[in-house]
């Protein structure tokens, strides 16, 4: 959220309040495809190749630098560390895959992941492929994420599903579904299971 303040921090508050909302309503959904949307329709603006290029390039520019020096997500270490050797991970991530790699290099995290995957592909294609793939059956796996493009990946390929929302406990997700606030509360819930 706060990328898209930034990038769009030249325009009028009305301009921002609005990329800032539609960028909420539709997490999960490539910057690319969010960058032509806002200035087209908040700005009245058709972005040429060139234009839309500099500011994919520049919100790419301010995430990597706020994601590999943010905190981490309560819990994210210790159950990477726990569980590594004893499952296979992925990422899957509506993040240009370049980018995400470097975000993961960045943060010290690689070694933990079999597999990398971002946009411009969609989740649900990048899922179907990693089933087949690794020979993987959908009900053995378990799908964490934050956004509802998560969800709908594990909903079509027939993962099972945890979201995870914030401190607050909010998140997009239908009533009944299974959430974390950290990866503390994961591990516990894989260590009954």
């Amino acid at each position: 959220m706060q990328a898209f303040k930034d990038l769009y921090a030249g325009h009028p508050d009305s301009v921002v309040d609005r990329v800032v909302t539609y960028h909420k309503e539709h997490e999960g959904i490539s910057r690319v495809v969010k960058i032509l949307h806002c200035h087209r329709e908040f700005l009245g603006v058709d972005l040429d190749d060139a234009e839309h290029q500099r500011l994919c390039q520049r919100y790419a520019e301010i995430v990597e630098e706020k994601v590999i020096s943010c905190p981490e997500i309560a819990g994210a270490k210790s159950f990477l560390d726990n569980l590594h050797g004893e499952g296979r991970f992925f990422v899957v991530s509506g993040t240009p895959e370049d980018e995400l790699y470097r975000i993961i290099k960045g943060r010290g995290l690689d070694r933990y992941f079999e597999g990398i995957y971002g946009s411009p592909r969609a989740k649900d294609v990048i899922v179907s492929e990693v089933l087949q793939r690794y020979g993987f059956a959908a009900a053995n796996c378990l799908f964490v994420g934050d956004a509802m493009t998560d969800y709908r990946a594990a909903e079509a390929t027939g993962i099972p599903f945890v979201g995870r929302v914030d401190d607050s406990n909010k998140g997009p997700f239908p009533d009944g579904t299974a959430t974390v606030s950290d990866l503390n509360a994961l591990a516990e819930i894989l260590s009954c299971g």
